[in-house]
């Protein structure tokens, strides 16, 4: 009897067909559980004793979760990044930070967020769109980092700045804990401090 079979599920977010691997697993007793992979895949590990029969409510399942995060995703407007970014600003800088504008960034790959620092750009931060589905509290966290850099733009990633950016953003090092958390879940290498 085969112990993973390959399905199809289509991406709620890009309309594309999305490569979905179900594993049977011994561990599990109970419940499945998935992940998504690197590629871009997901992994569905089930119950080993779980009929092949019962995959296809689970995939139904999955897809209404994927359906739902896209829902949030999509609302989260360049609008709604500027008004989340005026209340980070408000909130935890007392508004001190000359911020221009703010806006996802598809393209973005390595980072989650860049701010320019200098030019005719200046002040203009660029937030990596897969933070679209993340916690609040973590995009919080990545527009905060991008504030002291510009509140301290000759500092890098200096002690200074760390100190600077936990003593406005009270939950940086959890922040910082679940996006090394994320990436190591995908199999990813851990980002560097610039990245993070």
């Amino acid at each position: 009897m085969p112990v993973e079979r390959v399905y199809t599920l289509t991406d709620p977010l890009t309309r594309h067909p999305l490569t979905v691997r179900v594993r049977k697993d011994r561990r599990l007793k109970k419940s499945a559980r998935w992940e998504r992979r690197p590629d871009g895949s997901l992994l569905v590990r089930v119950p080993a004793r779980l009929p092949w029969s019962r995959v296809e409510p689970i995939l139904d399942d999955i897809a209404g979760q994927l359906t739902r995060e896209a829902q949030r995703a999509a609302r989260r407007t360049d609008a709604d990044l500027a008004r989340r970014a005026h209340e980070v600003n408000r909130r935890f800088f007392g508004g001190r930070v000359p911020w221009v504008a703010i806006r996802w960034a598809p393209n973005m790959k390595q980072r989650l967020g860049s701010v320019s620092l200098g030019g005719r750009t200046h002040g203009h931060i660029r937030i990596a769109a897969r933070l679209r589905t993340w916690p609040g509290w973590v995009l919080d966290y990545v527009i905060a980092h991008e504030f002291v850099h510009l509140l301290l733009p000759d500092e890098g990633h200096s002690p200074r700045f760390w100190e600077t950016l936990q003593q406005a953003y009270p939950r940086t090092e959890r922040a910082r804990g679940f996006i090394q958390g994320y990436f190591f879940a995908l199999g990813e290498p851990p980002l560097t401090e610039d990245e993070v």
